[in-house]
């Protein structure tokens, strides 16, 4: 009954979102008041809709009812709670509604409390919004239906994929769903302002909410995605160049960019057109990682789909988004020139310079996941596309970038005297340098990038704050006029400074685990003690277990240092349902360093193989990208995207309603 309720659901929600497509669209050409009104009932019953069918699967999942086919594939009676829940996004046809139901989320969004846009943007925007919606629900019902009954259910499911069921996969795929999807908001805000042919300052304080929302779900996905692959997968990585890595890597660095440009438009009036194909391009990198995923024609712990036919169905979505998309913008482009001048050194030469590294960090990106798969299709020959090549290539871009990014920020807009607006940062840059030399005359035998990146983290974080001195005259007045200063400024400016600030902990955190990490790999025996770094570690027993739904080898460590002492307790489970093994590390956590051991296959000769590895400061680079998160929230909380745009309210016409 429940599979039947979801089923009716979706294929309801797809004829509201054909509705909605279509009639306020041309309401809004027509001037007609009440087809424009339309989208805003349709878009909520959609979201009503589909929360109602993923209501029915995650009932599903949770009784364990096998006579649906997903449950049947991906659950188990045995299975924990928690992972039946999760069982619901971690497969493609779940996460697919998933998809769904957050777009619709982001359309309903938009129609409750977009009452301050006028109601022909409106109307074109959740117009745009549906028509994605349509191909995808198309998507769904057609070739990923997650309803489907089985004839003769089993009395026991095949379970979750081992690598699954773990609690990160609780967050990670909807934060991740959250940002991919919620750029479609900018898409539709940008399609609809190449149909009206009119970009302005209170259309960018419109589009960047929805942007930079998207953008903290999307850092949070990212950042999760790398923490669980760091601690779940036992190879001690937090990033690998995977190429669905990378897919969500791409969105995020065209997204960055996205937000910084449509300051420009919002302050200047200018760079409307590269802000609109950024808005574009943002969400069409999105649908690629979409593509990836869910074509088959990757294969990685983070691919779902291997059917041709859902493949093919994606890339007909891609090309007419993206065709239609830059279509639109190379035919409508000239309506959105721009008439404000800058000099060479201003605020917005920084934030220009600041949007061309990232476009082409996004493009180095694009290039080095899609290069294999386009000498695989010319020559069959098969390629792989590893670190070294990202490395070298996307590396020095963003050196760039975080160089120039105390001194953009500081600029002032229109024309700056460079060596006027420098002046907080003579100190910062003195100090930094002096802090990356101390670095690299104190280690012993580490790498460049130590001091490097203890140089830039420095430049960057210090930046942050010298210019928010400067924006409350610290120093310069008196400091009751300098606390009233602080108390005034916008949350935005709060924001920056904290995304500023952490990238540079993220910068800290990669550069010391890169040049600093200890590994050791070797055959340990019980009682057998060694060194590794500042430590002693000695393999006390290895037991076997039972789990709730896996047996356990576990094995128990002891580790010393002149300063402390812990066990650590590494382990091998193999899952009952699908007899497959997973790696469990053993990690004691903390601010200065992480001590990781994973345990190995018995040896023949005897003993167990055993990894450990010594890590510097890694939890910096999560640490960071919540300090980043931090700042893209509260940067949303600035009234300033709270209120209606008068310019825009104030020229609002009077629309008729249809014959």
């Amino acid at each position: 009954m429940y599979a039947e309720l979801g089923q009716y659901a979706i294929i309801l929600a797809l004829i509201f979102a054909v509705i909605q497509a279509i009639i306020p669209l041309i309401g809004a050409q027509k001037g007609w008041n009440n087809w424009m009104a339309l989208a805003v009932p349709t878009a909520q019953i959609q979201f009503i809709l589909l929360f109602l069918a993923f209501a029915a699967l995650t009932y599903s999942f949770v009784v364990s009812d096998f006579s649906v086919l997903l449950v049947a594939a991906n659950s188990a009676v045995d299975k924990p709670l928690v992972y039946k829940f999760t069982g619901v996004w971690a497969n493609h046809e779940g996460s697919m509604l998933l998809w769904n139901l957050i777009l619709a989320i982001f359309g309903a969004a938009v129609a409750t409390f977009g009452a301050n846009l006028p109601p022909a943007l409106r109307a074109r925007v959740l117009s745009v919004q549906a028509m994605i919606g349509v191909a995808f629900l198309a998507f769904l019902i057609f070739t990923s239906n997650p309803f489907l009954r089985l004839e003769n259910p089993p009395l026991e499911g095949s379970g979750l994929n081992p690598l699954l069921q773990d609690p990160g996969l609780a967050l990670h795929p909807p934060f991740l769903y959250l940002g991919y999807v919620g750029l479609s908001m900018a898409f539709s805000f940008a399609i609809a302002a190449l149909i009206e042919g009119k970009v302005d300052a209170a259309w960018a304080r419109w589009v960047r909410p929805w942007t930079l929302a998207a953008w903290v779900f999307l850092t949070l996905g990212i950042s999760l995605g790398s923490w669980w692959a760091y601690y779940e997968l036992g190879w001690g990585g937090w990033w690998f160049w995977d190429p669905v890595e990378n897919s969500s890597f791409m969105p995020w660095l065209v997204a960055t960019a996205l937000l910084h440009s449509a300051i420009v438009v919002e302050k200047r009036d200018t760079l409307k057109a590269w802000t609109v194909l950024l808005a574009i391009l943002a969400f069409s990198f999105s649908l690629i990682g979409t593509f990836l995923v869910r074509s088959g024609v990757l294969t990685s712990v983070h691919a779902f789909a291997t059917d041709p036919r859902r493949g093919m169905f994606v890339l007909l979505i891609l090309a007419l988004t993206i065709g239609g998309g830059l279509t639109m913008y190379a035919l409508r482009a000239n309506k959105l020139k721009s008439h404000s001048v800058f000099a060479t050194f201003s605020r917005e030469s920084g934030l220009v310079l600041n949007n061309l590294l990232l476009s082409v960090s996004a493009a180095v990106v694009l290039v080095g996941t899609m290069w294999p798969l386009v000498i695989e299709f010319a020559t069959g020959e098969k390629i792989s596309v590893g670190p070294p090549f990202f490395d070298m290539a996307f590396t020095p871009f963003m050196i760039v970038l975080v160089m120039a990014l105390p001194i953009g920020s500081i600029l002032p807009w229109k024309r700056a005297n460079l060596g006027r607006s420098m002046k907080p940062l003579w100190g910062v840059m003195a100090i930094s340098v002096t802090l990356g030399a101390l670095v690299w005359s104190l280690q012993t035998g580490g790498r460049i990038i130590a001091p490097i990146g203890m140089t830039l983290a420095a430049w960057i974080i210090l930046g942050a704050i010298a210019d928010f001195g400067n924006r409350i005259r610290f120093r310069k007045v008196p400091f009751g006029e300098s606390m009233r200063r602080l108390g005034n400024l916008p949350r935005s400016d709060w924001g920056k400074v904290l995304a500023h600030s952490g990238m540079g902990l993220i910068i800290f955190g990669i550069s010391s685990v890169t040049a600093w990490e200890i590994e050791d790999i070797r055959t340990t025996r019980y009682g057998e003690t060694y060194d590794v770094g500042s430590y002693t570690f000695t393999l006390n027993n290895v037991k076997d277990l039972e789990g709730p739904n896996y047996s356990i080898v576990r094995g128990e460590v002891l580790v010393e240092s002149e300063t402390e002492s812990f066990l650590l307790y590494p382990e091998k489970r193999i899952y009952t349902a699908q007899q497959q093994p997973t790696t469990e590390a053993g990690i004691d956590m903390g601010l200065t360093r992480d001590v990781y051991i994973v345990l190995g296959d018995k040896q023949e000769a005897g003993g167990y193989a055993m990894r450990v590895y010594i890590k510097p400061f890694v939890n910096w680079i999560w640490i960071g990208t919540l300090v980043m998160s931090l700042g893209g929230l509260v940067s949303l909380f600035d009234r300033r995207f709270r209120v209606a745009a008068p310019s825009r309210k104030g020229r609002k016409t009077t629309a008729a309603p249809a014959e």
